[in-house]
């Protein structure tokens, strides 16, 4: 079963076509690439950098790059709000982290430091961390507060995308 399936994510839920290309924003140069569906699970890279697309752990947002990973991607993105002095945030990232190598490639999974960058937590009225926002097609979805497990996520996501 490939990992898509796992995740409980159709391979194109709009067409039923695995070939269409999907757009990817890099999490290390933020360049938007073109990559076939079905060739996701197979180490797409980066067509400017060369880096590894989708490697299975969380991006790292910052207002810098927050707006082109929400709006210019066509894969879901659920993003972590967090921040660094919140104990229920830190006993949360292993399952996230493990939650990202399980959803991978067909879902994202983020972390925006609330600390680093309050005006997008605020935009969001972000009020209590840790708060996941899943967003597909630049728009949010589904949201939930509160510290979860893997499984807890993995569910979460499923129904949420």
């Amino acid at each position: 079963m490939d990992s898509w399936a796992a995740a409980g994510v159709p391979p194109d839920s709009a067409s039923g076509n695995d070939s269409l290309p999907v757009h990817v924003v890099c999490a290390h140069c933020n360049a938007t690439n073109r990559v076939p569906r079905a060739r996701l699970d197979e180490g797409a890279k980066c067509g400017s950098c060369k880096q590894p697309l989708l490697a299975g752990h969380p991006l790292e947002l910052t207002k810098a790059n927050f707006d082109r990973h929400v709006g210019a991607s066509d894969l879901p993105l659920v993003v972590d709000f967090w921040a660094p002095w919140c104990g229920p945030c830190r006993m949360m990232a292993p399952a996230y982290e493990e939650a990202a190598a399980r959803l991978a490639p067909g879902v994202r999974l983020a972390k925006l430091d609330t600390e680093a960058e309050p005006e997008i937590a605020a935009r969001f009225g972000i009020r209590s961390i840790p708060t996941l926002i899943a967003f597909k097609n630049g728009r949010e979805v589904a949201r939930r507060s509160g510290a979860s497990n893997v499984a807890g996520l993995l569910e979460w996501v499923k129904a949420s995308v």
